[in-house]
Formats: structure tokens, C-alpha cells, sequence
């Protein structure tokens, strides 16, 4: 079989109504897909004012908004038009993103008319409960989760932690590796603006601990503001610089007086505002791959990191960044103290971080996916011409 052959159906719960790193990297992905001959139809909740244009043809499935998280939906299953449509386009493998009610009935659909499906892991959902006073839905969930990627034919996995979280749970489904790329062109040292930094009233000579991303304190802002309070207290000097926006800011403004927010970027405006920054702090548990951290390393800036599945694996401990345990508010601090006094170790760090970045390109990155398609699918030919001959 070849790329030409393929009638892919992928199945998102936010494609491009609100800009996310995980709806970005399937934009992508689908690109790749369409430059290689592959046909490629979407099925997701939709929205009048889409943060950006699909990438492909995108068919709208139903859904409502999510209480406390109004600017997300909740899918609502396939609804008749979907499946219509989906019958229609008559696909040979199927691509869930999330473990969401159109991903089950995605699913369904796949095992009933016996078509190879595939499951990219994006967002680790379970650890947002602790943020919401639901930490008793965890077991639940994992559960939930674990019996959602048992069902599939592979699991793409963002990292090696990731796939090895995964096997914990149980899940006995063959897991590859797709990692994620960078735009180059965006975020480079080059693009560090000192002339912008002073119009935004950070001084040249200071140190700018940078935060970019949602402003949602499932992206670990309390931790983020407990590890600040810790440098005013040992007398250390920088500046927070904050890129984003999100419900949570005000509360963020009241945690980090110091703050400079230069509020939503995109395009090359962000990539100079990463660039600008001196050390990006991600203290994030959230993250299945930290696409946010690549950026920051591909710009030149050491990151302070947790961790966890968005971390390891991707940056080099003590070369690249430094990696904390989860909770460990002091170490942090450390972490942070250390970058904002030694600066050849804060340059040295930086420069590692931008070489070990230039190594994630998108289009290798991307073929992963579509080698692993062809993958599944020979495997089910071959299964299929087994069971056939034994039955003979």
C-alpha cells in the first residue's frame, strides 16, 4: 500500500476553534498528509470565529461548551451528518485525538466496520483534576483512558515517558513514538529584541524568568508564583515576563507584582517575545510533550522544567535546563537562583538547548505518522491472510 492508497478519518475535540499546541500540531500533521497524496477528512466541533483557517476539509460534529472552560466544547458524539459523511468518505484507517464522546463513537464505528484505527496522545486529562477539586476522578479516569487505548490498533505517543506511563496502566497497545517539531524560522536567537524588552520595561541588564502559554493554573502558575515568592525572599533579582492570556490572569497579576505581561502573541511577535526572555520556567504537569519548551530551547534560552512526561526526554539535565521535582518549590527556586547569577551558565545552557532543537523538524517528525499508518494497516492485511490460511 502506498501513501495515495490512504482514506484517513481524523476525529478532534478542538481542531482550530481555539488555538491550542495540540490542534496546531494535528493542523500540521494533516498538511504533511496532504502533500504526500494521503485524503484526509476532520471531523470536530466547530465555531463561527475559528482561531485560524482548517487545514483540510473540516465537517463540524456537535457539541456544547464546557462549564468553567467556556472558550472549549464537549463533543457531543457523531450526530447523522457525521455519519453520513464519514460512510460517504468511506476511510481505511481512523485517527482519534482525544479519548473524548466522539473519539468513543469514533471508535465504535472502527471496530464495527472493521477499519485500522490509530490514537495520538495529546493531553494528559487526568492530571487537570487536582486543579478543579476533582482529585478523586482520577482513578476513574486513568481507568477510562486505559481502556480507551486498549481498544486501538497504536498509540502515538508524544515521548518515552509518555508511552511508558501508558504501559503502567495497563495498556497493552503498541506505542510509537511521534514527537513534535519547530518552526525555525520563528523562534531563533535572532530574534531576541532588547529595544521591545525596554518598551515593555524590562531593563537590559536584567534577568527575565519568562512563563508563555495559556494562563490556566493547570499550567502550574501556583507553583510558578510560590517559586517567585521564594527568589524575592532570598533577595534575588529578575523580572517575571509573561506571555498569554487566560482566566486565570488577574489571580496570576496578584501572585507575581513584579510582572510584565505582554499579553496573546502569535506568529513572529511570539517568536521574539521568547526569544527575549533570559529563562523560561515551565512548572507544568499538564503537558504530554511541552511544545512551549521546544520553542524556548530553539530560541536560545535555558528552561527550568518538572519533572514530568513534557520534560523528560526532552531536555538534557544540567545541559540544556534543569529538571525538578514536581513539588519541590525550593528547587525551583534553586534552579531559577542559579540562572539568573551565572550568566556562562545561563548562555551555555541556552546555546545547547537551540542545538538540541534544531534536531525536531517537522516534516521527518510528521512521516513518523504516516509511516505508522502503513504500518497498521500491513499488519492487518497480515493478520487477516493468517487467520485466513488457517481456516483453510
Amino acid at each position: 500500500m502506498q501513501a495515495s492508497d490512504l482514506r484517513v478519518a481524523l476525529f478532534s475535540g478542538n481542531y482550530n476553534y481555539t488555538r491550542d499546541g495540540a490542534n496546531q500540531t494535528l493542523n500540521l500533521l494533516v498538511g504533511h498528509l496532504l502533500s504526500r497524496g494521503v485524503k484526509v477528512r476532520i471531523y470536530a466541533p466547530t465555531s463561527r470565529t475559528p482561531a485560524f483557517p482548517p487545514t483540510g476539509d473540516l465537517v463540524s460534529a456537535p457539541s456544547i461548551k464546557i462549564p468553567l472552560r467556556g472558550e472549549y466544547k464537549l463533543t457531543r458524539g457523531m450526530g447523522n451528518r457525521v455519519r453520513r459523511d464519514l460512510a460517504a468518505f468511506k476511510p481505511n484507517l481512523i485517527h482519534l485525538s482525544a479519548p473524548d464522546r466522539l473519539g468513543h463513537k469514533a471508535l465504535d464505528y472502527a471496530e464495527k466496520h472493521n477499519i485500522a484505527c490509530v490514537a495520538s496522545y495529546h493531553t494528559r486529562f487526568e492530571t487537570y483534576m487536582s486543579y478543579y477539586g476533582l482529585g478523586f476522578l482520577v482513578p476513574i479516569m486513568i481507568r477510562a483512558q486505559a481502556r480507551f487505548y486498549s481498544r486501538v490498533d497504536e498509540v502515538l505517543a508524544p515521548s518515552q515517558m509518555m508511552g511508558e506511563i501508558l504501559q503502567d496502566w495497563g495498556v497493552p497497545t503498541p506505542v510509537t513514538r511521534w514527537s513534535r517539531g519547530v518552526n525555525h524560522d520563528r523562534f531563533n536567537p535572532a530574534r531576541r529584541d532588547l529595544a521591545w524588552r525596554r518598551s515593555l520595561g524590562i531593563g537590559d541588564d536584567e534577568i527575565a524568568v519568562g512563563f508563555l502559554g495559556r494562563l490556566v493554573k493547570e499550567k502550574g502558575l501556583d507553583v510558578f508564583a510560590q517559586a517567585l515568592r521564594v527568589l524575592d525572599q532570598r533577595g534575588v533579582k529578575y523580572r517575571t515576563f509573561v506571555v498569554g492570556e487566560g482566566p486565570a490572569r488577574d489571580w496570576f497579576a496578584q501572585q507575581a507584582p513584579n510582572a510584565v505581561f505582554a499579553g496573546y502573541l502569535t506568529g513572529d511577535d511570539l517568536g521574539r517575545a521568547v526569544a527575549s526572555m533570559d529563562v523560561f520556567f515551565n512548572p507544568s504537569l499538564t503537558e504530554t510533550f511541552g511544545n512551549v519548551t521546544l520553542e524556548a530551547m530553539a530560541a536560545g534560552v535555558p528552561v527550568v522544567a518538572a519533572r514530568a512526561s513534557g520534560a523528560v526526554g526532552l531536555i538534557a539535565d544540567g545541559v540544556t535546563g534543569l529538571i525538578v521535582p514536581p513539588t519541590d518549590i525550593e528547587g525551583y527556586a534553586d534552579a531559577l537562583q542559579r540562572f539568573c547569577e551565572d550568566d556562562a551558565f545561563r548562555r551555555s545552557a541556552g546555546a545547547a538547548g537551540h542545538a538540541e532543537a534544531a534536531t525536531y523538524q517537522w516534516e521527518r517528525i510528521n512521516q513518523v505518522v504516516l509511516d505508522t499508518y502503513l504500518k497498521v494497516l500491513e499488519r492487518r492485511a497480515g493478520t487477516a491472510q493468517t487467520s485466513v490460511a488457517q481456516a483453510a
